[in-house]
């Protein structure tokens, strides 16, 4: 028996017949959506909290530490003076600013093309099925699970003028002593080539996953159709590989805007500043002098943040343009 308390009844007549409309109490469903949400927020809280103490909190305090003038004494005190643009104004004037800029510029697009392309060029190379396939990709992984001081320390070894293995390589060839590391002309391109070295195995990874997710039909309907080899990669691959090689890019270009360990244990940004980055440039005005200095160490990072910042807008734009159409 419906209790009055609970539902109310009417009849409708039609037809002949009587039906009963049933209608739900009002206010039932509250305490239940009520709880749903407060699940949703004890869910959200832990990641609103890290986020909140480990990246807004440093940004805040390293934009604030880039529009003061502070001093050690002034960071102990906390009574730095605000100067305002002042810092970055001091950045953007100094000698080092403009090969910073370009070397870091030379450093990044040079990385993510060859990473990208030998970790495509891998990826496909292990998406065909032969029985040593797992067991090399598994090797290939090898330098990306090292820590970079190793890795770093290895090619330093490796490229040194009077011992490495490398030069020892190509005296056998009757070619002379090489200054990888030492040379203003080479150092760069060194560091380069470590950081390629280092970043393969992610790209191969990343777009190795996106290849398993293109459909093998695809290519037996090409195949059925006369396509190539090439047609095949130009007309199925590409196009299909496109969002997963979008941020792989973009990724790549956030991983090696940011890259320190590899250029400081190498060079230390020389001789000179021939292989300095922003990265190992905001590190040195920060910590490689007696008197630090920090602000405009901070305006060279947040030089840093925004550039990271703008490339991940434009990939988003290109994405949404990409699910528009």
């Amino acid at each position: 028996m419906i209790q009055p308390q609970t539902l109310a009844e009417r009849s409708v007549r039609g037809r002949g017949r009587t039906h009963a409309v049933v209608f739900p109490r009002l206010g039932a469903a509250k305490p239940r959506r009520r709880t749903g949400q407060w699940a949703a927020w004890a869910f959200v809280a832990p990641l609103a909290a890290y986020l909140a103490v480990f990246y807004a909190y440093p940004l805040y305090r390293n934009i604030e530490l880039s529009l003061k003038d502070y001093t050690v004494r002034a960071f102990v005190q906390g009574n730095a003076p605000f100067v305002g643009l002042d810092n970055y104004a001091t950045v953007f004037q100094s000698p080092t600013f403009v090969p910073a800029l370009v070397h870091t510029a030379l450093f990044t697009g040079v990385s993510i093309a060859f990473q990208f392309t030998i970790g495509l060029a891998l990826a496909l190379f292990f998406h065909q099925s032969f029985r040593l396939s797992a067991t090399l990709r598994a090797l290939f992984l090898v330098p990306w699970l090292l820590p970079l001081i190793v890795s770093a320390s290895t090619w330093s070894w490796m490229l040194n003028s009077d011992s490495g293995v490398v030069n020892s390589f190509l005296s056998a060839f009757g070619i002379g002593q090489i200054n990888w590391l030492t040379s203003p002309d080479l150092a760069l391109a060194s560091v380069t080539i470590a950081n390629i070295w280092i970043g393969i195995p992610f790209n191969l990874v990343i777009l190795y996953s996106g290849l398993q997710n293109i459909p093998a039909e695809l290519y037996e309907a090409a195949s059925l159709d006369g396509a190539g080899s090439w047609q095949k990669f130009w007309r199925i691959t590409l196009p299909l590989l496109r969002p997963v090689s979008a941020i792989t890019l973009v990724l790549g270009l956030v991983y090696t805007l940011k890259v320190f360990d590899i250029i400081w244990i190498m060079t230390r940004g020389g001789p000179g500043s021939s292989s300095s980055t922003f990265a190992t440039w905001a590190y040195q005005l920060g910590f490689g002098s007696v008197l630090p200095a920090l602000s405009p160490a901070a305006a060279v990072g947040n030089l840093l943040i925004i550039l990271a910042l703008v490339f991940g807008l434009i990939y988003v734009r290109t994405q949404r343009k990409q699910d528009q159409s």
